[in-house]
């Protein structure tokens, strides 16, 4: 025995002491959120680019999101649905409530809770590639859908006060962000005392390595942005949230490389609830 380390033990080990929730020391931020815009520009005007997984109605479908509220969502805003699975049967949302949908995208989730808060409620979505949030909002015009605005904003740092809703949505974006701790602050802020923060999002079984997450086309793509389970149900515990339910979503990327990855660091789709104490 000449007593050396397995290099894939040693890269293991160097991949479990990276930082999780704030990745900054690992990624340039303003070159992530370029590239993070960059890929979501071409989702929003549906360019037909080479993406990591894939967009529409028929991914909405098959993720659970259910046809007849699908109906009343605006076709263009599905033709662009990129979420990675359904949360809402969670969120529990109720006539009147107040919703928040971070990185929303199109509008496919802002209007499908719309549907939901009813003439009392309302629905805000934040974002902050300006080509999704100037679709969303002509969507919303041309379809008439009241109780609905749009919002230029990142998700770490929220324009709104504390308390300000009843239940926070999101669905694929929250791995994007490389302060995950700063999101889910901010998320738990915006709660009213017996609220709910309800997601999809894309978490991994294992601790990527150092060279994958520092690849911001990655990042982008869902992929290198991706923490373990356990830190990312323990950073929404460590906001004051009770995480409920986490199950796991009948999700699969397309690319080669994105399904490498999910086959390397077991990486894949989990809806969860969380509440905030009253």
């Amino acid at each position: 025995m000449t007593g050396e380390a397995d290099p894939q033990d040693v890269g293991m080990n160097a991949a479990e002491d990276l930082p999780q929730l704030d990745a900054t020391a690992l990624v340039e931020t303003a070159e992530l959120e370029a590239q993070v815009k960059e890929m979501y520009r071409q989702v929003a005007e549906e360019e037909d680019a080479e993406l990591h997984f894939e967009t529409g109605r028929d991914l909405a479908e098959r993720v659970g999101y259910p046809r007849d509220l699908l109906d009343g969502v605006p076709a263009e805003a599905l033709d662009s649905f990129a979420g990675v699975g359904y949360h809402f049967d969670l969120a529990a949302i109720g006539e009147g409530d107040r919703v928040l949908d971070l990185g929303s995208g199109s509008g496919t989730d802002v209007f499908f809770a719309a549907q939901q808060v009813g003439d009392s409620g309302s629905v805000v979505g934040v974002d902050f590639t300006p080509e999704q949030i100037r679709k969303a909002t002509r969507l919303r015009d041309a379809a008439g859908i009241g109780g609905v605005e749009f919002i230029a904003a990142p998700i770490d740092d929220l324009p709104f006060e504390d308390a300000s809703f009843d239940v926070v949505v999101s669905n694929g974006v929250i791995n994007l962000s490389p302060v995950k701790a700063r999101v889910f602050s901010e998320a738990a802020r915006v709660l009213r005392s017996g609220g709910r923060l309800a997601l999809a999002d894309i978490v991994s079984a294992r601790p990527l390595k150092e060279k994958t997450r520092r690849n911001t086309e990655l990042w982008a793509a869902c992929i290198a942005g991706a923490i373990p389970r356990r830190n990312y149900a323990d950073a929404i515990q460590q906001t004051g949230l009770e995480v409920g339910v986490i199950r796991e979503n009948d999700y699969r990327f397309i690319s080669e490389r994105a399904l490498d990855a999910c086959s390397t660091y077991g990486v894949e789709s989990i809806s969860l609830v969380a509440d905030k104490g009253e």
